[in-house]
C-alpha cells in the first residue's frame, strides 16, 4: 500500500483537490507510483494530509477520469497499467500483448454455431442464416480487462476450441490451420460503454470505448472473419504510421 507524502499549500489560489491530484499525478509520471500500486483509503489519505475526505474524492476522481487511477470493489484505488498502444496490423491482439510482454489473458465468454444475420453474412460473404462460428471473450492483460472481442467465422472443416483460444490468439490459430492471412478492412470509432459493457470490463457505464470492426481476408480473396471489439480508452490507443504520396 502507498502512503504519499503530500504538502499543500493553502494560502495560493490552487484548488486544494487539484493540489493532491497533481501530487499524486506527479508520482504515477515519476514511477514512484507502479502500475497495480493500491492507495490508502480515502479516510487515512484525509486525516493524514489535514484534508475533507470530500477534498480527497474528488482528487482521486479527477485521476480516474483521466485514466490514471481505477477503484475497485472490494480492493479499493489502484494505479492503472500503462496504456497499450497497438499498431494497426494485420495481427491479434494476444500475439500483440505477448510481443510486448504484456501477459495476455482471455476469459471466453461464448462459442458456437449461431445462424448468420444480414451484416455478418455480408460481411462474411455468405447466404443470411448460414450457420457460422460465433466467439466472445475478455481479454486481460494482467488481472486488468482490457476489450471485449465478438467474431465471426465462415463454415469451416476445422474446430477451435475454448481450450485454443484461451491459449492462443485467433489469427494464430487460423494460421495454424492453413489460413493465409492477407489483408483486411477495418473500421476505427469511440463510443460510450453499455452497461453489460461496462460490467465485463470492470469501467463505468457510459465511459468512453473505442471500437474497430474488421473483415479479414485470406490470400484467395475469400473472407476468414469478421470481428467487432470494444477497448477501454483509457487504457488502449491505436498506432499508425502516415506517409505521404
Amino acid at each position: 500500500m502507498y502512503r504519499p507524502r503530500v504538502t499543500v499549500d493553502r494560502s495560493i489560489p490552487v484548488p486544494l483537490y487539484y493540489q493532491l491530484a497533481q501530487q499524486l499525478e506527479a508520482a504515477i509520471r515519476a514511477g514512484e507510483l507502479s502500475p497495480g500500486t493500491r492507495l490508502e483509503n480515502e479516510v487515512e489519505l484525509a486525516d493524514r494530509c489535514g484534508l475533507s475526505r470530500p477534498t480527497v474524492r474528488q482528487a482521486i476522481q479527477h485521476l480516474v477520469d483521466r485514466g490514471l487511477l481505477v477503484r475497485k470493489r472490494g480492493v479499493g484505488t489502484q494505479v492503472v497499467q500503462s496504456e497499450i498502444r497497438r499498431p494497426i496490423e494485420l495481427t491479434s491482439l494476444h500475439d500483440d500483448l505477448a510481443a510486448a510482454g504484456r501477459e495476455p489473458r482471455t476469459e471466453v465468454l461464448e462459442l458456437g454455431t449461431v445462424p448468420a444475420g444480414d451484416q455478418v453474412a455480408k460481411e462474411l460473404g455468405v447466404p443470411p442464416g448460414t450457420g457460422v462460428t460465433r466467439m466472445r471473450r475478455v481479454r486481460f492483460t494482467g488481472d486488468e480487462p482490457l476489450a471485449l472481442l465478438t467474431n465471426h467465422l465462415p463454415p469451416e472443416p476445422f474446430r477451435i476450441t475454448e481450450a485454443d483460444l484461451a491459449e492462443h490468439g485467433l489469427y494464430e490459430l487460423l494460421r495454424a490451420r492453413g489460413v493465409n492471412l492477407r489483408i483486411a478492412n477495418q473500421t476505427i470509432g469511440a463510443r460510450g460503454a453499455t452497461a453489460a459493457e461496462a460490467r465485463l470490463l470492470d469501467a463505468r457505464r457510459g465511459v468512453p470505448l473505442l471500437t474497430m470492426t474488421r473483415t479479414a481476408y485470406d490470400d484467395k480473396g475469400g473472407a476468414v472473419e469478421y470481428g467487432r471489439h470494444v477497448y477501454r480508452a483509457d487504457r488502449y490507443s491505436f498506432a499508425h504510421t502516415l506517409v505521404e504520396r
